[in-house]
């Protein structure tokens, strides 16, 4: 048995994907932390790229990026929203990143010529990148994507299936988050799913100590009973998960259900009294707001809304901390193109620019970005909404009528946004990239420091002189045009090793555009400090 203290629990799915199991991991991760308990995250993710960088947020949802620069899951946002801590590149790897490492060490000779075999050399590859993300917590929560009874998924479960013999019963724990359907004609909710899920679960050799129902209404007494015989878990451990009006909800709904003393009994915890006043008033506040605001949320992707899931989750964050909902108005950015920005802006209170990628859409985020400048409209523009700013100012106010980006335009002969050939990365390596370079490792990833202005309305929302924040792109302001630029107003009030990093427009209420991705840090118990500060610009504009 290992001399290893780090207990782990494990969280998997059956019947489905997408039922929450990301937002299970992190609101048990929650509870536990609240009682005192050093708690780590790990996503394990099956599918065979290295990582989800370079896959489309319509395919996968929204890339997270961790102060490191690794590019991961979406449900790391989730873990570090919940858990208010800054996650790493341990705390996410993919079957490709498995399969890459074991053949670049095969290839290396370090297995001696032995024949390289799923168990034991992937297993134990994946066992070490647990333990290993595992030091220095008391307790590690692991959350397996996909679905029990995915080919991708089985080298990961018996990974799980032997980490119980070798750590011991005591160290680890499996909790089964599965559907419980209700079908309307019937008048029922219905158990086989979840029975046939444990059993697949059960053939496989892990026998999960806890079931998390996932249904639309809460589930009987009599039914989770029913659940409790039919699937060996003890009635206590059966826990439904109702559909809530916010996320941030779930770990009290948890709570209620006394969800804590079958998880402390089975790791052999003590304390199981999480305390958790200041989270119950913020998830309050954001059921039951005192005021409203609305705000314009000009974007492309917003067909998919979970490719922005940090930035709105980011403003909720916000919202609960003013006491005011914050009511987002997406606005296509194509459609601006067509009718105006008046049609679309004209009954907001404050306007956001998102980040993206491609030239679709552009010319509409120009326009919303010109029309919050010119009336005055509280203005926060985040990566590409901040190099737009920059154009956008550079023709209608400098007159350069043909200012643009290279990532439009290679060929533009004023290229505000430009490709830098070097850079130092977040690790302090240098990185070398051109137009030709493949995207998945050209951006510039991870948390950067910025020195803020004296007097701006960045150092005003930070109040500190140096603040980190994260990034995701490729192209960078170019300081050429500093000087016409605040020699017209528009003052530069954000800088990282002479990178610019921030823009303001000087006759302006609250106008800030930012190179960097700031909902990334944003938390429910501690806002990101420029979209707080945002939020409350268009509560003041509001008034």
């Amino acid at each position: 048995m290992s001399e290893n203290k780090t207990k782990y629990i494990f969280v998997t799915g059956g019947v489905l994907s997408s039922l929450g199991k990301g937002i299970t991991a992190a609101s048990v991760g929650t509870l536990l932390k609240h009682t005192g308990q050093r708690v780590g995250v790990l996503k394990l993710d099956p599918y065979i790229n290295v990582d989800p960088g370079t896959m489309s947020p319509l395919e996968h949802g929204e890339v997270f990026v961790t102060k490191d620069g690794a590019e991961t899951d979406l449900d790391l946002g989730h873990y570090e929203r919940f858990l208010d801590t800054s996650l790493t590149q341990k705390n996410n790897f993919t079957t490709g990143l498995v399969y890459k490492t074991v053949i670049e060490n095969e290839r290396k000779g370090k297995y001696l010529g032995k024949t390289i075999q799923v168990v034991p050399h992937i297993v134990n590859e994946i066992k070490e990148r647990i333990v290993k993300a595992g030091e220095g917590k008391d307790i590690l929560i692991v959350e397996l994507g996909g679905t029990t009874g995915d080919i991708e998924g089985l080298p990961f479960l018996e990974t799980i299936r032997q980490m119980k013999h070798e750590f011991g019963k005591t160290q680890v724990m499996n909790i089964h988050v599965t559907l419980l359907p209700y079908i309307k004609t019937a008048g029922e909710l219905k158990t086989k799913p979840t029975q046939h899920s444990v059993q697949e679960l059960r053939r496989i050799g892990i026998a999960p100590h806890m079931l998390v129902l996932r249904a639309e209404q809460p589930v009987p007494a009599e039914l989770k009973r029913k659940i409790a015989y039919a699937c060996d878990v003890d009635e206590d451990s059966v826990i439904d998960a109702i559909d809530a009006p916010t996320i941030y909800e779930v770990p009290l709904n948890f709570l209620k259900q006394d969800m804590l003393t079958p998880i402390c009994k089975q790791l052999d915890l003590e304390n199981c009294q999480p305390k958790m006043d200041e989270w119950a008033d913020l998830v309050h506040k954001i059921i039951q707001p005192s005021f409203e605001t609305k705000i314009a949320f000009v974007g492309k992707y917003l067909d998919l809304k979970e490719s922005y899931k940090s930035l709105t989750e980011a403003l909720i964050h916000a919202g609960a901390h003013l006491d005011y909902k914050v009511n987002i108005k997406w606005v296509d950015s194509e459609k601006i193109e067509d009718d105006g920005a008046q049609k679309y802006l004209n009954d907001c209170d404050g306007i956001l620019v998102a980040g993206g990628f491609g030239k679709r859409g552009v010319e509409g985020k120009i326009q919303a970005i010109q029309y919050a400048r010119e009336n005055k409209i509280p203005f926060l523009g985040i990566c590409l909404g901040m190099q737009l700013a920059m154009i956008e100012f550079a023709r209608n106010v400098l007159g350069i009528e043909d200012a643009n980006s290279v990532e439009f335009d290679e060929n533009t002969p004023n290229h505000i946004i430009y490709l830098i050939d070097e850079f130092i990365d977040a690790s302090g390596s240098k990185q070398v990239r051109t137009t030709k370079s493949p995207m998945g490792g050209t951006m510039r990833l991870g948390e950067y420091e910025c020195e803020t202005k004296e007097g701006s309305n960045l150092r005003a929302a930070y109040d500190a002189p140096i603040i980190f924040e994260r990034h995701r792109h490729r192209y960078e302001a170019n300081p050429k045009y500093r000087d016409a630029l605040e020699a017209k107003g528009m003052d530069i009030t954000g800088e990282s090793h002479g990178l610019i990093e921030a823009v303001e427009v000087k006759d302006h209420p609250w106008f800030l555009g930012v190179q960097f991705h700031p909902e990334f840090t944003s938390r429910l118990q501690n806002p990101n400090p420029s979209i707080l500060s945002f939020v409350n610009a268009s509560i003041q504009n509001k008034k």
